[in-house]
């Protein structure tokens, strides 16, 4: 399994980014699965339905299952955040792992970096950072893309992770 990062401030467009790539990952011939990190409380599930009903009521873990698809959902209850490489573990085998989020993460990744946001570059920092999609040129020895270039960007993604088919 192959994992590589997507990193970038919030309103960077990072998802939208991913979005656009992943269908090309897809046709690529991978099996393409993603972990994103999210830095606020989230939930999956919806008031008022039994699987939030049992959690509230005290359950560690709830799994949903139906014929199309299934969820786990796992209540910290005081517990430490678990680490990406736990998370990682819990990922059934695929080709491509994509990771969003976990920006100071030590794992190759394509920065996200969108100039009006007013946030710093991470890739000076962050050795890790192996390409930029940027809105505006940036002064870097590393590859760098438009926001909008998916197609360069996926086949950046497919030969830095030897993945070419």
């Amino acid at each position: 399994m192959k994992i590589f990062g997507f990193a970038g401030w919030s309103g960077s467009g990072k998802t939208t980014l991913i979005e656009q790539v992943i269908p090309r990952f897809v046709l690529a011939g991978l099996k393409v699965s993603l972990i994103k990190h999210a830095h606020h409380s989230f939930d999956v599930d919806q008031p008022g339905k039994d699987s939030f009903r049992h959690r509230a009521a005290g359950c560690s873990e709830v799994l949903v299952a139906s014929g199309e698809r299934w969820a786990l959902m796992h209540e910290q209850r005081g517990e430490p955040e678990a680490t990406l490489e736990q998370q990682i573990a819990r990922m059934s085998p695929c080709d491509l792992l994509l990771i969003e989020g976990y920006k100071r993460y030590p794992l190759p990744k394509l920065e996200i970096y969108r100039a009006a946001n007013g946030k710093p570059l991470l890739y000076p920092e962050d050795e890790h950072i192996v390409a930029v999609a940027t809105d505006t040129p940036v002064q870097s020895r590393l590859p760098q893309f438009g926001l909008e270039d998916y197609d360069a960007i996926a086949a950046f993604v497919l030969d830095t992770m030897e993945l070419n088919r």
